[in-house]
């Protein structure tokens, strides 16, 4: 998500901290971004208006509906100019609205009627941060996609010392700026498997595996943030799909086979970060098993082998598969590597208490075909796809 010539909507709501805004503004315009501000009733409280329109260069909008605006509806024509949507700050009060669908002033409905990235950086009181009904929206809005930056840790404004103080300016726009550094992947076509698949026991039963989907939605926006085309197949997951990304979902091993057959034609990159099941029941029920007996059994067969097909393809795409081991990480990776034939495989452990599954971070070891490896220290699944699609690229694309 590099910003220059980008167009950066800002959104100031009414926090102490909203007299950061006015330096944070100074610092996206000399990255390149275009600023337009939008404040809520709150943050006109705490700084003019005029100080935001001098330093954008642009009106800023407080009403939602706008005599000015195109149809009056300001919101509209708001969301529709942004390539992204940052808030900073971003209040609990605002944070609950937005994780609400609340439509009551320009700011929300504006984040409601637009397709762009949301990006958020929190700004409140220790304990209001810490509460579990703070806790459990940042929770979804990262479910949703939505990039939190921060908060810092410190003194407060109220005296309180503790995590909640808004990130400084400086370290905002530089998060802005480099999400992704590494090299283009402008023009690449890419198809990436995510998530689970599960297996119809019956019409109300299936066997299935803890995939959240977190870090193929992460690679995901990653490859989108590069500059590729990307089509995201993915198993059943509660996490919203990244805006810019073709998505095909399914749900069983043989769907996701079919849907990858459809779509990596023509497909440079192949990414399967997908927990797809080995084995499917032989003989689906065609209605509820009732429980009859002590003890049941089921006869399982196994399911195709997806990353392996696309592998096999006389003219098929760079493929980068991933293992997800309990024990003897480096053998079972490489020895997966080479019997699928594929160029890159990403390993990790997953037993433990740093087990990845649900969690919002990771950490990878890369190998590849040449016999070579490289260390992904444990970090953010966001920060991780990026440092991953970074080595790709290096790796099979940069001469491209």
């Amino acid at each position: 998500m590099q910003i220059e010539n980008k167009r950066v909507l800002l959104g100031i709501t009414g926090g102490i901290a909203a007299y950061k805004s006015a330096e944070l503004v100074r610092l996206l315009i000399k990255q390149g971004a275009e600023v337009r501000v939008v404040m809520t009733p709150g943050a006109e409280q705490f700084v003019s208006p005029l100080t935001f329109q001098a330093l954008s260069g642009n009106p800023v909008h407080t009403a939602l509906l706008d005599p000015v605006a195109e149809a009056g509806m300001g919101h509209i024509e708001l969301a529709k100019w942004a390539d992204v949507v940052l808030i900073a700050p971003a209040t609990a009060n605002t944070l609950a609205d937005i994780v609400a669908g609340r439509a009551d002033q320009l700011l929300t409905t504006t984040v409601l009627a637009t397709a762009a990235p949301l990006c958020v950086a929190p700004a409140m009181n220790q304990q209001m941060w810490a509460n579990a009904a703070t806790q459990a929206n940042i929770a979804t809005l990262r479910q949703r996609g939505v990039t939190i930056l921060g908060p810092g840790v410190g003194e407060q404004a109220c005296g309180d010392v503790g995590a909640g103080r808004m990130l400084e300016p400086a370290e905002i726009a530089a998060a802005m700026a480099a999400p992704y550094s590494g090299p283009s992947l402008e023009g690449i076509r890419a198809v990436i498997t995510a998530g689970p698949t599960r297996e119809a026991v019956d019409p109300v039963r299936y066997l299935s595996n803890h995939s959240s989907g977190k870090m193929g939605y992460a690679v995901t926006r990653a490859l989108l943030a590069a500059g590729a085309q990307v089509t995201l197949v993915s198993g059943p997951t509660n996490i919203t799909p990244p805006h810019g990304a073709h998505v095909v979902r399914v749900e069983s091993a043989q769907q996701m086979l079919d849907a990858v057959k459809s779509q990596v034609g023509g497909a440079q990159l192949f990414v399967a970060t997908a927990a797809v099941a080995d084995y499917r029941v032989a003989e689906q029920a065609e209605h509820k098993i009732k429980k009859s007996s002590e003890d049941m059994s089921l006869a399982l067969e196994r399911n195709p082998d997806i990353l392996a097909y696309v592998a096999s393809l006389a003219t098929g795409p760079v493929t980068v598969g991933f293992a997800a081991e309990t024990q003897r990480v480096a053998e079972y990776a490489r020895g997966k590597l080479e019997r699928k034939n594929l160029d890159m495989i990403c390993a990790n452990l997953v037993l433990g208490e740093d087990s990845p599954f649900g969690s919002d971070h990771n950490a990878l070891e890369v190998f590849f075909r040449d016999g070579s490896s490289q260390q992904l220290p444990r970090a953010d699944k966001g920060q991780l796809a990026s440092s991953l699609v970074a080595l790709i690229a290096q790796h099979h694309f940069l001469e491209k």
